[in-house]
């Protein structure tokens, strides 16, 4: 029996659509299972924009399996939509696929090298494999294998006899194209990802070419597999429909009722969708909000197929910074696979789940994700010991686990900014950075880099792949001995009382009350004084100190952390290359 309780966590935006879904589930299909549904087009990388369309609808079936409700997501993957262009930047793919444009996605080779059978298989496996690692459950639909296979055979038909009422809805909005703006492309880490209407079909006909009439179905051609065909008749007792390709010229007669090689328009298709699998809860793009969309028509059009419009959001556009060029140039827009590389699944699930669906938000690929973690340990923090705001800790928890339990996590979830600058450091040397690590904290060290994982790996992918070559730490292999030379009498102090610290200190915290404490020592302080405590020159004696310590120890002004670097270098090096 269904868990009729609204879940405590009832602040959040995920609660309260849980409540209008389930209000409405069994307004109209009392007793079976709740339909939420998201739509992918695999035309090509399938981006973190597109990802917000399914993670909404995943936020929300997960909070209604959580109050004991049976719940079906289903993820139509858009795979017989036309192939449309050859997108840029794609490994293995050259000019020569154009010549498939018009065709299946599921007929369109898949790029070389690929393992998949095709374009679209190729593209639905790597989302396929990031939505498992987020934890998201859902039913997968391929409408290649609904439309070929006849699921649809009695829609089809019904649609087309009431291709009058259809071309009357649709003729309330058809008006004249604009001219299209120029508009400045924006480089990937300003752009904002979108999620393109009718997963990846907003530029579709909606079927009204042909001197014969309106016709809502499109054939795919006979001979050369391509859309670019016209109904030229259609008899509505015999099922006969007669069709001649643009491209290639080819044209056939044949029996509808009996045909499996075309598709309803996108205008129609998906609201014939919502009738058919009983969706009662599907967001959509704020494209959608414009008269004329594909959400405010198919709300007319559904009826024609006896359902209803589903209930949901207009979300906003996903944002990116810092992708690196490295990255950009797969495909030229980052994926929830691109992310995933960098961060946790719990981090990408809290970016998602925080924000309400109108609210833009940016996931990082910058120095910006070192400060996205804090925020998510310091929330990680409130969490265990209760001081988490509601809203806040209804967030964490649909990021952290599932109705159907905990994801995977970080046994010793260390910084990310600390891991990263070990990585960096160490390049790789594994042994190098466990010595490191079990630094941080020698009462209780780690045993192996497995507890530090994933999050180690995360990070240290981040920095082989977002990190500029300039902006890498490469500690000095021999002391600078002009610089060396040049220091004034106070300088050199500083180094003695640092080197003097470094044995007593061995550890994160001591070494950054040491660094942060030679300055105030100098001048007359405690090294326990507090800010409050200090005349603000400490801070520029402080920050000259810390700018003589990188010259010395990595040839630049600045650099990771200082405690991290002094740990990463070990003792004796550092001893050395500030002339012990």
């Amino acid at each position: 029996m269904p868990i009729v309780a609204q879940s405590t966590e009832t602040t959040d935006w995920v609660s309260r659509f849980a409540d209008e879904v389930i209000e409405e589930s069994e307004r109209r299909a009392p007793g079976k299972p709740v339909v939420v549904a998201s739509g992918l087009s695999p035309s090509g990388p399938i981006h973190l924009g597109n990802l917000r369309e399914v993670m909404t609808p995943h936020l929300v079936a997960d909070e209604v399996r959580r109050r004991g409700y049976q719940v079906r997501h289903l993820i139509s993957w858009d795979d017989y939509d036309r192939y449309r262009k050859v997108p840029a930047g794609v490994p293995g793919v050259d000019e020569t696929w154009a010549e498939h444009i018009g065709k299946p996605l599921t007929s369109v080779p898949a790029p070389k090298g690929s393992a998949h059978p095709n374009w679209a298989e190729h593209f639905k496996a790597a989302m396929v494999e990031s939505l498992a690692e987020l934890g998201v459950e859902f039913d997968g639909i391929s409408q290649t294998e609904q439309y070929t296979s006849g699921v649809y055979r009695e829609q089809i038909l019904h649609a087309m006899r009431h291709r009058g009422d259809i071309d009357a809805i649709l003729a309330q909005y058809r008006t004249k194209k604009a001219p299209a703006k120029q508009q400045q492309q924006k480089p990937v880490d300003e752009a904002e990802l979108e999620a393109a209407e009718g997963s990846g079909a907003a530029a579709e006909d909606d079927g009204s070419s042909g001197s014969a009439g309106y016709f809502p179905y499109k054939p795919y051609c006979g001979n050369c597999e391509k859309d670019l065909t016209t109904v030229t008749s259609y008899d509505d007792d015999s099922t006969e429909l007669t069709y001649s390709c643009t491209s290639c010229g080819f044209s056939e007669t044949v029996r509808l009722n009996e045909f499996n090689r075309g598709k309803l328009v996108w205008k129609v298709d998906w609201p014939m969708r919502w009738a058919y699998e009983g969706v009662i809860f599907e967001p959509s793009g704020v494209d959608h909000s414009s008269p004329g969309s594909s959400f405010q028509v198919g709300g007319q059009i559904v009826g024609i197929f006896g359902g209803k419009q589903p209930i949901g959001p207009m979300y906003a556009f996903v944002g990116i910074s810092g992708m690196a060029k490295m990255s950009s140039s797969k495909g030229g827009v980052p994926t929830p696979a691109d992310a995933l590389q960098i961060m946790e699944p719990q981090l990408l699930r809290w970016l998602y789940a925080r924000r309400r669906p109108n609210q833009s938000f940016k996931v990082a690929f910058d120095q910006e994700i070192q400060r996205l973690y804090d925020e998510w340990d310091r929330l990680e923090a409130k969490v265990a010991d209760g001081s988490a705001l509601p809203a806040d800790a209804a967030a964490h928890s649909r990021a952290v686990r599932t109705a159907g339990g905990e994801l995977p996590r970080t046994p010793r979830p260390l910084p990310y900014r600390t891991l990263a600058s070990v990585a960096d450091i160490t390049a790789g040397h594994e042994d190098q950075a466990l010595r490191i690590l079990s630094d941080l904290d020698p009462a209780n060290p780690l045993a192996s880099l497995d507890e530090a994982r994933p999050r180690y790996d995360k990070a240290e992918a981040w920095i082989n792949t977002h990190v500029p070559a300039d902006q890498r730490t490469i500690v000095r292999d021999e002391p600078d001995t002009e610089l060396l030379k040049s220091l004034d009498e106070q300088a050199r102090e500083s180094l003695r009382l640092l080197l003097d610290g470094l044995a007593d200190n061995w550890s994160l915290d001591g070494l950054t009350h040491l660094v942060y404490g030679v300055p105030k020592v100098q001048a007359g302080f405690s090294a326990d004084a507090t800010p409050k405590e200090l005349p603000p020159e400490i801070k520029t004696a402080q920050r000259s100190f810390f700018a003589l310590l990188y010259q010395l120890l990595v040839s630049r002004d600045t650099g990771p952390r200082l405690p991290t670097l002094l740990l990463a270098v070990g003792q004796e090096r550092v001893r050395r290359l500030l002339g012990a």
